[in-house]
């Protein structure tokens, strides 16, 4: 990445298309293709940014230069900067869109070199003040990094329990190492002490977000969360340690920092002292909307390479195809994206729309997202058998997706912090709104609608009612009075689909107002596994507001969107996991899937809701 704002806009050429941070300001989808011709056909081997070259530099622990100029060249982190501070962040939907052309081709790419830096940056947009916000964009938009050390709590992935302690400076304000404290004697200021690894783009970064303790106590007191300028730091006080080697995203730069009594004045702290632990949760609801979106586009690209694997025609004309397994893992798979999708819609457009309720959807959507694609892609595997394993050549995508996967979805708090954060908020929804709570409002399944600005104060770590899971039983009552399906193919297994899951429902409901606010049988197996069972129902009801929209869109529907057979077949599969009645399986919905999986290879559109054009 660059160092210096004019290099960000200077432009770069990539497979024939130069990309400036100038012209990326358009519409989603414009900076979306944007990017995607920047990049040029993941599948061509003679693209210097094709998978090929992904992969060969995924092996050596690195990624392509070339790549990281075109995101210079983009601008990509202004993306990652609210508009208020000079840049293009409004909607957060729209973030998650963006995310996708680069984590289609490399994790190590868009983790490393962008999305860190917007984790990093959130707790700073969440409450930092007009300094801090103005520091972190102005190095944001400059071309500069950003690094975050969290500490073990709120990261799941840590490789050890190691920290950061601040302490009290001796005089009340650290020494800035010339004989005189940085902040002129105010008083408040620490001293930064310890050290801490897996940190991303540790000694790429000029600015670091810390999570450090404060307090002898644990939480919710324990750590504050301080912010540092690395340029402005005395010599020797802050030191790298080694990079860290990882199964997945071999490419990223996973390090570590050694503070020797590093000054903190106290302009550093971010909020309140001790706001730590509340501040990586709110930061959280955040960070966890954008997690399926990079998680469906590892899947986009194991799915597009899988399909393309078994429509190839063998000696006598026969393919992969002929067989029943074949074309029912290649449909799930696309079916299983579209499911992450509809989630990764509601949780990021409910921050806008539905601050007070969308902890529950941002952790339901981080959880269930890497959980389908990981099974998705397992299925995949049998399909691909001994290609599986390819490091090179035109499967060797797949194996990197496969690789990446537990890395990019582990990145906040893992799979288990985001069932612990739903379990608390569940017997209340089970005792005052499931089956009482208006449904969600129509836009929030709307693809393309403008959005209220983003305030990232008003998010709650805790939900006052449940919308969404009242979508799925609005749809059950307009299935039983006939007012669905407005277009489309008979919807007899659909609606008797929406009548099984609104019964499980009701089943959570009774299950949850028994266990009451318990927390000891709230920790208990049998919780998660019904927490478990309600990101199922959630994602139905997520894909049934979502199809419901389109069947009220009129022309500017999308043809396959408004038509009743992915929904069915995405409830027949949300069905069988939760273990439920099941009525005859709907043919002709499975082969109008598997016909979109073939269309989308052939005419090279995208995996998920938007079908968007591909290099």
């Amino acid at each position: 990445m660059s160092t210096g704002h004019g290099a960000a806009e200077a432009g770069a050429t990539a497979h024939g298309v130069t990309v400036s941070g100038a012209s990326g300001r358009g519409g989603a989808q414009e900076r979306v293709d944007m990017l995607e011709q920047a990049f040029g056909p993941l599948d061509d081997p003679a693209n210097p940014l094709g998978g090929a070259a992904f992969v060969a530099a995924d092996a050596a622990g690195a990624v392509p230069p070339a790549a990281e100029a075109v995101l210079d060249a983009y601008g990509l982190n202004a993306e990652f900067v609210p508009a208020a501070l000079g840049g293009r962040l409004r909607r957060m939907d729209e973030l998650g869109r963006l995310l996708r052309p680069v984590f289609r081709r490399d994790a190590s790419l868009g983790f490393g070199y962008g999305l860190n830096c917007f984790f990093a940056a959130t707790p700073v947009w969440t409450a930092g003040d007009r300094d801090q916000r103005e520091l972190v964009a102005g190095l944001l938009l400059g071309g500069s990094r950003v690094a975050v050390a969290r500490h073990g709590v709120a990261h799941g992935n840590d490789f050890v329990r190691d920290e950061f302690t601040a302490v009290p400076a001796p005089d009340g304000d650290p020494d800035d190492g010339r004989g005189a404290g940085t902040n002129g004697g105010a008083g408040g200021g620490r001293l930064l002490r310890g050290s801490k690894t897996g940190i991303a783009n540790a000694s790429r970064a000029d600015g670091l977000v810390v999570f450090a303790r404060t307090g002898t106590s644990g939480p919710p007191r324990s750590h504050s969360v301080f912010l540092l300028d690395r340029r402005t730091l005395p010599p020797g006080r802050l030191t790298d340690l080694d990079r860290r080697a990882t199964p997945g995203m071999r490419g990223a730069e996973f390090g570590g920092l050694h503070a020797d009594d590093c000054p903190l004045p106290a302009s550093a702290l971010i909020g309140s002292e001790g706001d730590g632990y509340e501040l990586s949760l709110r930061s959280s609801l955040v960070i966890r909307g954008l997690i399926p979106s990079i998680v469906l586009a590892g899947g986009d690209s194991a799915l597009r390479t899988v399909a393309a694997f078994a429509a190839r025609r063998r000696p006598g004309g026969r393919s992969s195809l002929d067989v029943q397994h074949v074309r029912d893992v290649l449909s799930g798979a696309l079916l299983d994206l579209l499911i992450i999708d509809c989630l990764a819609l509601a949780a990021t457009r409910a921050l806008h729309l539905l601050p007070k309720q969308v902890s529950a959807y941002s952790a339901a959507a981080a959880y269930l997202a890497p959980k389908l694609t990981a099974e998705s892609m397992d299925e995949m595997s049998a399909v691909l058998g001994e290609e599986t394993f390819a490091e090179d050549g035109a499967y060797g995508m797949f194996q990197k997706q496969l690789r990446d996967l537990p890395v990019t979805s582990l990145g906040h708090a893992g799979s288990a912090g985001r069932q612990v954060s739903l379990l608390p908020q569940l017997p209340f929804f089970a005792q005052h709104a499931w089956f009482a709570d208006p449904e969600a409002p129509a836009r929030l399944f709307r693809l393309h609608e403008g959005l209220p600005p983003l305030d990232l104060s008003q998010p709650a770590l805790l939900g006052d009612a449940d919308p969404l899971a009242a979508t799925l039983v609005a749809s059950a009552d307009l299935f039983e009075t006939e007012q669905l399906p407005r277009r489309g193919t008979d919807a007899g297994a659909l609606r008797f689909l929406v009548r099984a899951l609104t019964v499980e429902l009701d089943d959570l409901r009774k299950a949850f107002v028994d266990i009451g606010p318990d927390r000891k049988a709230l920790s208990s197996p049998h919780s998660l596994g019904l927490a478990d069972r309600y990101t199922l129902v959630l994602a139905a009801a997520a894909c049934l507001g979502v199809w419901r929209e389109q069947q009220c869109a009129g022309e500017s529907a999308d043809p396959f969107l408004s038509d009743t057979a992915w929904p069915t077949a995405v409830l027949y599969r949300l069905s069988r996991r939760l273990g439920l009645a099941l009525p005859d399986r709907c043919a002709a919905a499975e082969q109008r899937v598997l016909a979109e999986v073939l269309a989308r290879l052939r005419g090279r559109r995208s995996y998920d809701l938007y079908a968007s054009p591909l290099a």
